[in-house]
């Protein structure tokens, strides 16, 4: 099984590891796109003005932009570490030991908009880039990465189930057939049902933990929604389909 998560806009700073090399993170057949892209935010640093209107960032932001024109000198991390919030603090990786740790390190994956797809423990170093950032001159990150990342999560998803929790826009990125969703829904008092916006990832990071770190391994929806329940989540299940019911 292979959890995928949603990247984080927030990334911690600083790192112990080596400078970024494309050519060392997994899945090299996205090396090529990679670098084109590495190329591209390193280069769109130096316009500042123009940076900021493709990543969407004000003046009190001109940081991520210093930390793209760095990129390629900066320390590294671990993926799973770099990335911070709401998701990544619910998953509390730092938390696990032994062979909890082992095997979460081991099955979660994350979808980036700079690198495609890293496994936990790829190093990386801090960027800004989002999957609805619009670098000038280019076709949409979604054109771009489609046809190169589509057969790389095809192949995974051929070996390993796949339990995809990224957001809608990276999601877009590369699409897998096969794979298990999974949605939130707060449901109120009266029984009718809205779609949890931030604290979806706060559940969603609680899923991938149990996931990630637990003994079993489903390989089917249905005992991903065992997993699930089993760490007491209320869930509902309709095929591939996963809904995480929380109250309003």
């Amino acid at each position: 099984m292979i959890v995928l998560l949603p990247p984080s806009e927030t990334k911690r700073s600083g790192g112990d590891g080596p400078p970024l090399r494309l050519d060392r993170l997994s899945y090299t057949g996205l090396t090529a796109l990679r670098t084109e892209l590495v190329d591209d935010i390193v280069g769109l640093a130096a316009d500042v003005p123009a940076c900021r209107r493709a990543l969407g960032l004000t003046a009190k932001q001109d940081a991520e932009i210093a930390r793209n024109a760095a990129l390629m000198a900066a320390a590294t991390l671990p993926a799973i570490d770099r990335y911070t919030g709401v998701l990544y603090d619910a998953l509390d990786i730092g938390s696990l030991r032994g062979a909890s740790a082992t095997r979460a390190r081991a099955r979660l994956a994350i979808g980036s908009a700079l690198f495609g797809l890293l496994r936990a423990d790829d190093p990386i170093p801090p960027y800004r880039l989002s999957a609805s950032s619009k670098l000038p001159g280019r076709p949409t990150l979604g054109a771009r990465w489609k046809p190169v990342l589509e057969p790389v999560l095809a192949e995974i998803a051929t070996q390993d189930l796949v339990v995809d929790l990224r957001s809608g826009s990276y999601a877009a990125l590369g699409r897998i057939d096969g794979a298990v969703r999974v949605n939130v829904l707060a449901e109120h008092p009266d029984g009718h049902r809205t779609v949890v916006s931030h604290f979806n990832k706060a559940h969603k990071g609680k899923l991938a933990r149990a996931l990630a770190a637990g003994r079993s391994d489903p390989d089917d929806a249905a005992k991903v929604a065992a997993v699930a329940r089993k760490a007491g989540m209320q869930v509902e299940r309709t095929g591939n389909d996963l809904v995480i019911v929380v109250p309003a």
